[in-house]
């Protein structure tokens, strides 16, 4: 039965945001900041390893980079489009609304801890080829794998957020559910070659939403998701 690998994804999120709640009521106000700032830190380096890895090559002994023109014009173009969307508002306005719904006015990271989280999971190469796989061949093992990671993740995220990291298994499960009904109907439509472009592009906003949650708001992430974009209309250019 296709499906299952998002269901177990959406679960296991849901479940660690229940767990970092509880346990973030046992832990001091400047616990929870240094956690954090720690979070933020290591968010940084997860996608400074993401993009560093997909950029730099060895090639007769020297290291070189590749790469730099579609990151450059991915999250350019990305960001003006999305700009344009003002995505980064309609995320807040859902966030809002969702906050609303569950009676959780008083909480000032409610909507900053939805929609960081919901960015960090949903922003990856394992979302996308697992959710093919799952769509495919019912193999829903990897995204099984990337279940047990993002509830260590948004355990961790919901002790600093609170209640806000739980309601990130929503659009998880919109996310991977579209991807891999997406590939049950049309079949294997994204190469090797998209996949590693859309981990490089997704690494370099994982990179933008460390420093958010690190040092306070400096990007519009959810303003450059359509960077995403770039590098499949890239491959379907007949070059």
């Amino acid at each position: 039965m296709i499906g299952i690998g998002t269901i177990i994804n959406t679960v296991a999120v849901a479940c660690g945001g229940l767990i970092g709640m509880k346990l973030k009521n046992g832990i001091k106000q400047s616990r929870q900041e240094i956690m954090m700032q720690a979070c933020g830190v290591a968010t940084v380096f997860i996608g400074v390893g993401g993009v560093l890895s997909k950029m730099l090559v060895i090639q007769d002994g020297r290291i070189e980079t590749k790469g730099t023109m579609l990151l450059i014009f991915s999250l350019v173009l990305g960001a003006l489009f999305g700009e344009w969307l003002d995505i980064e508002k309609r995320m807040d306005v859902v966030g809002e609304k969702i906050k609303k719904a569950v009676k959780a006015e008083k909480d000032n990271l409610f909507v900053e801890g939805f929609v960081n989280v919901s960015l960090i999971i949903c922003v990856g190469a394992m979302a996308i080829v697992g959710s093919i796989q799952d769509g495919i061949e019912g193999d829903y093992s990897l995204l099984a794998t990337k279940a047990v990671l993002d509830l260590i993740i948004v355990v961790v995220f919901a002790a600093t957020y609170g209640m806000g990291v739980v309601f990130s298994a929503v659009p998880i499960f919109i996310y991977q559910g579209a991807i891999t009904l997406a590939a049950a109907l049309l079949g294997s439509f994204v190469s090797e070659a998209v996949v590693a472009d859309l981990s490089f592009i997704g690494s370099a906003l994982i990179f933008c939403v460390g420093i958010n949650i690190a040092f306070g708001k400096k990007f519009r992430v959810g303003n450059m998701l359509p960077a995403l974009i770039v590098p499949v209309l890239y491959h379907c250019l007949p070059l």
